[in-house]
């Protein structure tokens, strides 16, 4: 069951997902209530790559929210997930990042030890030394197991949910995210390498950005000057019927001028013809699965993006780390059956995204811009009108906020703000 939660004191503009209160994004309380409702609660969340875990022992530990995981792969084969926390006094299980532990996990504090799919197996001293101490005569081992989570697949990706009251992953991902992701999983995958960063925000001003569809032609002077996504091209933002998850893609070529976006793209700092590349191959790109689509973004409630970038693929894990900071951690992969040209491809191609991305670096900087510009902002609220001011107005052009609109509406719904 959802553990119950405080209601955060927060006021909600009378506009309702029009407006965002500033303080959603800096209240402890609010923190909190998300803990509880939002990543404790009856949704579901990534955890990890099958590629990541490919042998019988293998393992590796993340979180969903704060609360610490580890994800094994059994030695029956299955994927098991259950929280990092001793059941004797709470210390955590497992300190490394990840590896192989064929014969399951011992807390350092006690020595209390479990297998791979988080079953009490042995605890030291239980019975004892000399007829003295140990646990209790009824002491057992099969009630104080870690807490499991429940877990699921799409595309050889891992997800798990905290919550009993969740619905089936397959429900919850829905037609949108299922489609976004199985175009990017379409086959067996090779890791690639990791990038993290410590993002000094809220973790909801990084989720926002994902969502916001046409800051990207405006921000990212790569993008804008060297033609990699535009608002002059094919393009289109799809939204779930609940509004929980989106896919956004870009079609590099297909310009169509107009003398309004002409206009416009002049006076922005992101278009500068002063730039040029040295080095053509981070921009390179041919259409690798048919569609056109050089940009295709899938991003899923409440905090996990899985990107093409030109060729560059990965997924996003947002780690709230506090009111003020999160931990953003991207997983780079590539296909099994690559040729050494596009594996090379891939990675020259990740120079666009990651914490020093020649994209996403600026991701990172304005999401600590929003940060300090809200300090002191007491009731103030912020202004999410681009497109209309309902769910159904700004159609699927990227030129909207409508996916932010949705974005609040259902956070909304689940914090029962």
């Amino acid at each position: 069951m959802s553990e119950p939660a405080t209601q955060a004191s927060l006021h909600w503009p009378d506009e309702g997902y029009r407006r965002v209160p500033y303080r959603v994004y800096t209240d402890a309380g609010v923190y909190a209530q998300e803990q509880a409702r939002l990543f404790r609660g009856p949704m579901w969340h990534y955890l990890a790559l099958t590629a990541e875990l490919p042998q019988a022992g293998d393992f590796k530990t993340t979180f969903v929210g704060d609360t610490p995981i580890i994800v094994t792969h059994g030695l029956d084969g299955q994927f098991n997930a259950f929280v990092n926390r001793c059941a004797h006094r709470g210390s955590l299980v497992c300190l490394e990042a990840n590896g192989n532990k064929p014969d399951g996990f011992t807390c350092v504090y006690h020595a209390w030890s479990y297998d791979l799919a988080g079953n009490m197996t042995s605890a030291a001293f239980r019975r004892g030394v000399r007829g003295q101490g140990g646990l209790p005569a009824d002491f057992d081992l099969r009630e104080h197991g870690l807490q499991r989570l429940r877990i699921g697949q799409c595309g050889g990706i891992l997800f798990g949910t905290l919550s009993d009251e969740a619905e089936s992953l397959e429900d919850y991902l829905g037609p949108v995210a299922t489609r976004g992701i199985l175009r990017a999983m379409n086959r067996p995958i090779k890791i690639l390498g990791y990038d993290s960063q410590i993002i000094p925000a809220n973790w909801k001003t990084y989720h926002e950005n994902t969502r916001d569809t046409f800051h990207a032609n405006i921000l990212h002077t790569f993008f804008g000057t060297f033609g990699a996504s535009r608002q002059s091209q094919e393009s289109a933002t799809i939204i779930d019927p609940q509004g929980r998850h989106l896919y956004v893609y870009t079609k590099r070529g297909t310009e169509v001028q107009s003398a309004d976006y002409d206009n416009a793209a002049a006076s922005l700092r992101s278009v500068n013809s002063d730039f040029t590349l040295n080095d053509h191959s981070v921009i390179d790109w041919t259409d690798e699965y048919g569609d056109g689509c050089s940009v295709f973004i899938t991003t899923m409630f409440p905090n996990f993006v899985i990107h093409q970038v030109q060729h560059s693929l990965g997924v996003r894990q947002l780690i709230p780390k506090g009111p003020d900071r999160c931990e953003l951690i991207y997983t780079y992969f590539g296909y099994a059956d690559d040729s050494e040209a596009m594996q090379a491809t891939r990675l020259a191609h990740i120079n666009a995204t990651g914490s020093a991305g020649l994209v996403s670096m600026e991701d990172g900087a304005v999401c600590e811009f929003v940060r300090q510009g809200i300090a002191g902002s007491g009731e103030a609220a912020s202004f999410i009108e681009m497109g209309g001011k309902d769910l159904a107005s700004g159609g699927d052009t990227k030129l909207s906020e409508k996916p932010l609109r949705h974005f609040w509406n259902v956070y909304r719904g689940y914090m029962d703000l």
